[in-house]
């Protein structure tokens, strides 16, 4: 089969980046023809098997004067938001996006298109392909977009319902795609996410020195509960040199990062910021660590996690819609401590008054973790991006 890929960010910097990498993997090993279209910057460096076709689009170029787009508001790399986008960027970004997937499309003749994110470039594919099979991914961040942003949404809603499968994380997803796109429900189907095995696995045994250490991974961003995070650990008990909290991730608004700086200087344990990793360091993280968490205000399911339990971590993370079925489901034995979520406003905003004891939650699951001794691990077994590459492939 002969399949295009196509997004309007970094293929690999992001949950969905990561997610389109990983199946373009997946279909070379199976011996599938292949191209990809995404956003990036000159200088990128893009990590795809050699056999697949690269269509770029150049941000911060004559035709492009402006960062990428991203799905999300703090991107980890300097990003536009699309609710700042003017008529006129719109209107370059759909030239310079459309001309790449024709130059693909004449290239390789595929069978079958996969855009990731349902929102305006996939829209944009869509109607000017109308005789092309096209499925879209929805990565929760495009629901975001869709319930905050006003830009060309019911020209996006109308042309994503005319997608040929829609496939989802999961049930909240889902849900959220019949209620805001109005899709035909036959044409949605849930796929979860999956993890790299090879990568994350357990190393063995954790450190024996009396050291919990804690692991973040993911935007350092306060949407994603990092400035919580730190607050909540003035709720902890633990001796100083008996913790240690590492954040691993890149930052996209400056100002916040500053600010997240400062409260991790303030903070009664030693906290370490790691940047940006590579899974195989990421992995190494993990296996180093005996905790992670993930306070998001929003979130799909994470990978993030799904790697966590697969290097032998105990988990807190808020309680995202649907997480805690997706995982009794898929990961069985997992140590997950779910934190409720503050009210929240304006799709991912937490209602500031709130926020005190939503961090004192945080705190307790935490303190519950470090004192855990279950000692189970987590099945995840089940879940690969094997297993999703063939059920997208099973629909077509």
């Amino acid at each position: 089969m002969r399949i295009l890929s196509i997004t309007a960010q970094k293929p690999s910097s992001t949950g969905s980046g990561v997610y389109l990498t990983e199946l373009v993997k997946e279909f070379a090993r199976k011996g599938h023809s292949q191209a990809v279209v995404a956003g990036v910057y000159r200088e990128d460096q893009i990590s795809l098997p050699a056999e697949v076709g690269f269509y770029p689009v150049y941000f911060q170029t004559e035709a492009l004067p402006y960062p990428i787009a991203g799905m999300s508001d703090e991107m980890p790399y300097p990003s536009t938001r699309y609710c700042d986008m003017t008529e006129e960027m719109t209107e370059a970004f759909g030239k310079a996006f459309l001309e790449k997937v024709t130059e693909a499309v004449e290239a390789l003749d595929p069978d079958l298109i996969l855009c990731h994110h349902l929102y305006l470039l996939t829209a944009l594919v869509r109607e000017h392909f109308p005789d092309r099979r096209i499925y879209g991914f929805c990565h929760n961040t495009d629901i975001r977009q869709m319930e905050k942003t006003n830009l060309k949404r019911a020209y996006i809603a109308g042309q994503i319902r005319k997608l040929d499968r829609i496939f989802v994380p999961q049930k909240a997803q889902g849900d959220k795609v019949l209620e805001i796109y109005q899709a035909d429900p036959e044409k949605l189907c849930r796929v979860g996410v999956g993890y790299n095995s090879q990568i994350f696995e357990s190393s063995g045994e954790k450190p024996q020195d009396g050291v919990t250490r804690i692991v973040f991974a993911g935007k350092i961003a306060e949407k994603k509960g990092v400035m919580s995070l730190l607050r909540s650990l003035d709720h902890l008990k633990e001796e100083r040199e008996d913790l240690v909290l590492y954040l691993a991730g890149g930052a996209g608004n400056v100002e916040e990062y500053q600010e997240i700086c400062r409260l991790a200087e303030g903070c009664p344990y030693r906290v370490e910021f790691l940047g940006r990793l590579s899974q195989e360091a990421l992995a190494k993280v993990y296996n180093l660590c005996q905790i992670f968490v993930l306070p998001s205000f929003f979130d799909a399911l994470p990978l993030t996690v799904i790697e966590a339990l697969a290097c032998g971590d105990r988990v807190v993370v808020t309680d995202l819609p649907g997480i805690q079925e997706w995982l009794g489901a898929n990961a069985p034995g997992a140590d997950v401590r779910y934190v409720p979520l503050p009210r929240m406003e304006n799709t991912d905003e937490p209602v500031a008054e709130d926020l005190p004891a939503f961090e004192e939650r945080l705190a307790r699951a935490l303190e519950e973790s470090i004192h855990s001794s279950t000692g189970t691990k987590a099945d995840v077994s089940g879940i690969s991006w094997e297993g999703i590459s063939r059920r997208v492939l099973e629909e077509s």
